[in-house]
C-alpha cells in the first residue's frame, strides 16, 4: 500500500464504478465506520424490492430487468434499527484500530505486529489490558524483557474500549474513496460551512 497504514476497503476509483451503496441504520447513522458499511448494488436492490429499505441516494446508473428499471441505490436507510453490538472482540484489527494503527512505544505507523506488555515469559496474558500495537523495530527491541528494564515506555496505557469508542475511533479513518452522496451521513461532528 506504499506507507499507507489504513486497510483498504475501498481499494481504488474504479470500484466505484460498481456502485456499492451506503447502509444507515434506522437512526440514520452508518452501521459501522471503520470498515464502512456497504452494500454491493446487487444486495442494495434487492434489499430495495423487498422493502427493508428507504433509499435516500441514487446513482446516475440504472439497471434494468424485462419489465423494470431500476436506478442503483448510493445511500439506503435499514426500516428496522439493527441495536450495535456492546462487547468488542478482541481481534488484531481491533487492537490496531484501538491503537490508532501507530506503536504504542514510538508512534511510528505502517508495519505493525501485536506486542505483550508484561511478556508472556513473565507472566503477562494476552487480553485488551496487557496488548498493544508495535512497530516490528520496537517489537524486536522490547523482546521479553521488561519496559522498565529497557527504559521505553507507552504512548497510553492499554485498556478495554467500548464500542461506541472504537466506532468514533473509526471515523477518523474514512476509506481512501467516499462517493459525494455519502457525504451527508458520515460526518455527523464536522462543522457545516456557513
Amino acid at each position: 500500500m506504499d506507507g499507507d497504514f489504513r486497510t483498504e476497503f475501498v481499494r481504488d476509483p474504479g470500484v466505484l464504478k460498481q456502485h456499492p451503496a451506503l447502509v444507515l441504520n434506522a437512526d440514520y447513522r452508518p452501521l459501522s465506520y471503520y470498515p464502512l458499511s456497504l452494500w454491493s448494488w446487487q444486495d442494495a436492490v434487492k434489499a430495495a424490492w423487498l422493502d427493508r429499505v428507504d433509499i435516500l441516494a441514487e446513482y446516475d446508473a440504472v439497471v434494468h430487468s424485462p419489465s423494470t428499471e431500476i436506478r442503483i441505490p448510493s445511500v439506503v436507510v435499514l426500516k428496522d434499527y439493527v441495536k450495535p453490538q456492546k462487547r468488542v472482540a478482541f481481534t488484531r484489527f481491533n487492537l490496531f484500530l484501538r491503537d490508532e494503527f501507530c506503536c504504542q512505544y514510538c508512534g511510528a505507523r505502517g508495519d505493525l505486529t501485536f506486542d505483550h506488555v508484561v511478556p508472556r515469559a513473565a507472566g503477562g496474558i494476552t487480553s485488551w489490558e496487557n496488548v498493544v500495537a508495535a512497530c516490528s523495530p520496537c517489537n524486536l527491541k522490547k523482546g521479553s524483557k521488561s519496559l522498565h528494564l529497557l527504559g521505553m515506555s507507552l504512548r497510553k496505557s492499554p485498556r478495554r474500549p467500548g464500542a461506541e469508542e472504537l466506532r468514533n475511533t473509526g471515523r477518523k479513518f474514512p476509506p481512501n474513496h467516499l462517493h459525494d452522496s455519502w457525504m451527508d451521513f458520515l460526518y455527523w461532528d464536522t462543522e457545516l460551512d456557513a
